[in-house]
């Protein structure tokens, strides 16, 4: 079983869904330093994608400095890769950008949108600041 959940997306490369989700874990803590990370074999047969996917995939996170290959343990989960406020704030802006595409596309204008934001915050209990 992976660490992250992937929902595929038509329209949008394999290989950057999946980062997205790492990273998303990532911040989110559900992978700390030290932690396992599925090899590119197991990464390729549980979500279905190709090998050479799952290897630029591990092969991106471990340029970025998320992932660590050591010898004789396999990738895992670099000590530098605690989620900081930082990469929490890269990882929404991604979302944001594509909510703003979406909205865009749809013909929304920004009070649309910022009155959905708020609506759906609210319904989950978020507060204002």
């Amino acid at each position: 079983m992976l660490p992250f959940t992937v929902r595929f997306q038509s329209g949008v490369p394999a290989y950057e869904q999946v980062l997205y989700a790492v990273r998303r874990a990532l911040a989110a803590g559900q992978m700390k330093p030290g932690d396992p990370f599925p090899s590119v074999r197991v990464l390729s047969q549980e979500l279905r994608i190709n090998p050479n996917t799952a290897h630029k995939v591990v092969g991106m996170l471990v340029s970025e400095g998320l992932l660590e290959v050591r010898p004789g343990i396999g990738t895992v989960v670099a000590a530098s890769a605690p989620a900081s406020r930082e990469q929490r704030k890269r990882l929404l802006g991604e979302v944001l950008e594509r909510l703003v595409v979406d909205a865009k596309m749809l013909g929304l204008d920004l009070e649309e949108v910022q009155f959905a934001l708020e609506s759906r915050w609210k319904g989950l209990g978020g507060r204002k600041r």
